[in-house]
């Protein structure tokens, strides 16, 4: 039998062979291979904007003013310089990929209008990002008047002490420092070699 023939035997045994072991996969199997999913890492991009900050927005604020409550910009065009874009996308595993547009326009530096999708509040968008806990309650984001209160009694006794300490080590640091300090220098060189 030539080389090239028993290659070809052997070439067709093993291509039979492997198919003959695909045929042992039932239903159990696919079940396992389909349920180990490769790990998709999630993407962010653009800033997120909040109803709040929408909110916040007022006719006749400045350009540095909408910079400083929606943040910079995703886009600006040269051609379009009254408009900035926010675009905000979120893709995550296992969740509907998020976007949300939003369009600021100015009229010359003061600010005109906003258009764009309508955009959760910071509560809304907190509960979207974990799918894990579908009806659970959102965590307050701010502390209440009774809360700041409560806190600043419970921390005016330890403040003092502290601040007297730091403010005494630091005294004593600034002295240990002028005192190690060399003198000043009252006389320098010349500036040009000739000049004196």
């Amino acid at each position: 039998m030539p080389v090239s023939t028993r290659r070809a035997l052997v070439s067709v045994l093993c291509a039979s062979a492997a198919l003959a072991g695909c045929g042992g996969l039932d239903s159990v199997s696919y079940r396992i291979a389909n349920s180990i999913t490769p790990y998709k890492i999630e993407v962010v991009q653009g800033n997120f904007v909040s109803r709040e900050q929408v909110e916040a927005l007022k006719p006749g604020m400045t350009r540095q003013q909408v910079r400083d409550i929606l943040g910079t910009p995703l886009l600006t065009d040269a051609f379009h310089a009254d408009r900035w874009d926010y675009v905000f996308t979120l893709k995550r595993q296992g969740v509907p990929p998020q976007e949300r547009r939003l369009a600021v326009f100015f009229k010359g530096d003061a600010f005109e209008r906003a258009d764009g999708d309508t955009m959760p509040s910071e509560a809304e968008f907190v509960a979207s990002l974990d799918n894990r806990r579908l009806n659970a309650k959102v965590p307050p984001l701010e502390a209440t008047p009774e809360q700041l209160q409560k806190f600043a009694a419970e921390n005016r006794g330890k403040a003092e002490p502290a601040a007297a300490a730091a403010s005494a080590s630091a005294a004593a640091a600034a002295a240990a420092a002028a005192a190690a300090a060399p003198a000043p220098t009252r006389s320098y060189p010349p500036l040009e070699a000739g000049a004196r």
